[in-house]
């Protein structure tokens, strides 16, 4: 095997119709390039792939916004979150706290396009484009975004077709499936500081985090030693299982399934993989990627303890024996600042651990909407117990969205940016191949490598 495999080259932005690959050479690359990078993944050591990944695309920057000009959008995506997000930039829009309209929608599943296309159609009365194809929509010159919502694999590429083609983009978390690619797509992002990029970790504007970041900073807790979260919930049947299997939506007429399958390559088709891939090693890292990263993002957000650098995990199968990701999952990571997190996940039991962050001096508490310090027993006549008060913002996914839109006018970078995202990479990736393969895992910041440890 070799260590110099490429990941999927990005397209250039807008090119000539002559000059694009046709679809079956774009898919043929992607999937061979992208089992590269699978293989890559699965190796003790995983290599810098800036060297070796070709030339970053970049893109001019971007004319502002006039004043009164809507931010016209494009959605890729229709399914379950994508089409929540189509309704909530509507509802935003129609309740005046945003000035924005969907201009685009593209998803390989015809009938989940047309359902959320009619919904678009109807809320905003206005005519709304649809495409089967996600380069299509990005060589529109009329998009100023684009919000990302397929499934983990395609993450990567779209984003970095996006920004190639002077797109700004919010793509849902986990920002990648795969370490390789979030390293490439950080790349990309720095290598294009106008353009402006997001991730839907939407707990990452709360104001709590904000008030524990600046009190770390002060010193005030002192050394901040060791932090947990959790997220964990609960379901009779298994999870993602409510994202029902529809036996009408078949490859062929209705369902472009080699689009859908895309870098990963040919799939046999199979519907419950369609409908509830999170639930499938492949295709998802689970509760790690779809769930722990909200709360982990806004923590090493307020930690600010540089890059994890080395992550353990285990993970089970004790009530939903069906589903092929664990049903529980805990980790420890450790930071290059000297900082442990522990983290647990599950989806078989909804009681999680209190989300603190200890310190020698002092320890906060972040549960609930305020952010509470409480000294140490030792230092409780030098420093007094507190509660910052914070905001109630509302919906804080709502709030994110406003972000994006705003710093899609300001050119301001959105709250939810590629610095963090990459470093969440790391423990996603790490954490989860520290659960299929029994070992301790390490990252080294310095040459943007991990091995096994």
């Amino acid at each position: 095997m070799s260590r110099d495999a490429s990941p999927v080259q990005p397209s250039p932005a807008t090119p000539p119709e002559d000059a694009r690959p046709s679809r079956r050479e774009f898919l043929g690359n992607a999937a061979a390039l992208a089992a590269a990078a699978a293989a890559l993944a699965s190796c003790r050591s995983v290599p810098a792939i800036g060297a070796a990944a070709g030339p970053i695309p970049r893109h001019a920057p971007r004319t502002p916004l006039a004043p009164g000009e809507p931010v016209l959008m494009g959605v890729i995506g229709t399914g379950g979150m994508g089409d929540a997000h189509c309704v909530s930039f509507m509802n935003l829009n129609a309740e005046g706290r945003a000035n924005v309209r969907i201009a685009a929608l593209c998803d390989v599943n015809r009938k989940r396009l047309a359902s959320t296309h009619r919904g678009c159609e109807e809320k905003q009365g206005a005519k709304v484009d649809v495409h089967r194809d996600y380069r299509e929509l990005l060589a529109r010159s009329d998009l100023h975004g684009v919000l990302i919502a397929a499934p983990e694999h395609w993450h990567a590429q779209m984003a970095i077709d996006a920004l190639a083609a002077g797109k700004d983009v919010y793509v849902e978390k986990p920002m990648t499936l795969r370490l390789p690619e979030a390293l490439r797509l950080r790349q990309v992002v720095l290598a294009n500081p106008d353009m402006i990029f997001q991730v839907g970790t939407q707990k990452m504007i709360l104001p709590k985090w904000g008030a524990a970041k600046k009190l770390i900073a002060e010193d005030v807790i002192g050394k901040p030693t060791f932090s947990q979260t959790s997220y964990c919930r609960n379901s009779k049947d298994g999870e993602w299982l409510y994202y029902t299997i529809d036996p009408e939506v078949v490859p062929g007429e209705n369902l472009d399934w080699e689009g859908w399958c895309g870098p990963l390559g040919p799939q046999p088709f199979d519907g419950a993989v369609l409908a509830q891939w999170r639930r499938y090693r492949k295709f998802s890292t689970g509760i790690v990627g779809d769930l722990l990263v909200h709360q982990m993002t806004p923590l090493m957000m307020a930690l600010d303890a540089g890059w994890p650098t080395r992550v353990t995990a285990s993970g089970g199968h004790y009530v939903d024996q069906k589903m092929e990701n664990h049903d529980q999952v805990n980790m420890t990571i450790e930071f290059e600042r000297g900082h442990t997190m522990i983290v647990a996940g599950s989806t078989c039991n909804e009681v999680g651990i209190e989300v603190m962050i200890r310190g020698h001096k002092a320890t906060l508490y972040l549960n609930g909407r305020d952010c509470v310090l409480r000294p140490e027993r030792i230092y409780a006549d030098e420093i007094e117990e507190q509660t910052v008060a914070c905001a109630d913002i509302g919906d804080d996914q709502d709030a994110l969205r406003v972000n994006w839109l705003d710093s899609i006018r300001s050119r301001e970078p959105a709250v939810s940016g590629i610095d963090l995202a990459s470093k969440m990479m790391v423990a996603v990736d790490l954490a989860t191949r520290s659960m299929w393969e029994g070992h301790a895992y390490v990252f080294d910041p310095t040459t943007m490598t991990a091995r096994q440890a």
